[in-house]
């Protein structure tokens, strides 16, 4: 346990577990899920991946908001994971027999788990406070509409459309095209004939 301070003077608390049996590549699967969350989202996401790791990283977390009411006397559920990160440990290299003599080497891979916790940031005055978004918007149906033609594209239109009213037969509308929003024509016969 370790306790640093944050350039705006908030203080960082951090856990480590070192030497566990678990690949690191497998761990940051897990770890890059809490990064830059609230603990108590972190709890959530841990509590429902199911991976070996995220029990591992579960205990980190537990022991890091441990540290920080025990030592400094801050909420567990008021903390934001700042930094998570997996480094790689010692691998312990095994041998295995294979067909005609041959050995296959085994690498057992082992990781250290940080996790670092600090005080979540006041609002601002009169601000409220504003929740992260994990997921971009998709736009409306209204936004996702061609967007309307501009310059000698829409001279180009305008013209197409006053020849057709010229040659168009008297009382009777000229038809629209499929680039004026008119719906093509896909009639198919059921008739055997065809």
């Amino acid at each position: 346990m370790a306790t640093q301070t944050t350039p705006d003077a908030r203080p960082e608390v951090r856990a480590e577990a070192k030497w566990l049996r678990i690949p690191p590549r497998k761990a940051r699967l897990v770890i890059d899920h809490i990064r830059g969350r609230t603990v108590p989202e972190a709890r959530t996401v841990l509590a429902f991946t199911d991976r070996a790791a995220a029990r591992e990283v579960e205990k980190v977390l537990r022991s890091a908001v441990a540290n920080a009411e025990a030592n400094h006397g801050l909420v567990g559920d008021e903390l934001i994971v700042s930094a998570a990160y997996v480094d790689e440990g010692p691998m312990m290299k095994r041998w295995r027999a294979r067909a005609r003599g041959r050995v296959a080497r085994i690498r057992k891979r082992t990781c250290h788990i940080t996790v670092r916790l600090t005080p979540a940031a006041p609002p601002l005055d009169g601000e409220p406070e504003a929740k992260p978004s994990r997921a971009r918007r998709l736009p409306s149906k209204a936004k996702q509409a061609e967007p309307q033609a501009t310059g000698e594209a829409a001279e180009k239109a305008a013209r197409r459309r006053s020849d057709r009213a010229e040659t168009a037969p008297a009382g009777e509308t000229p038809p629209a095209t499929e680039a004026e929003g008119a719906a093509p024509d896909t009639t198919i016969s059921t008739r055997g004939d065809g």
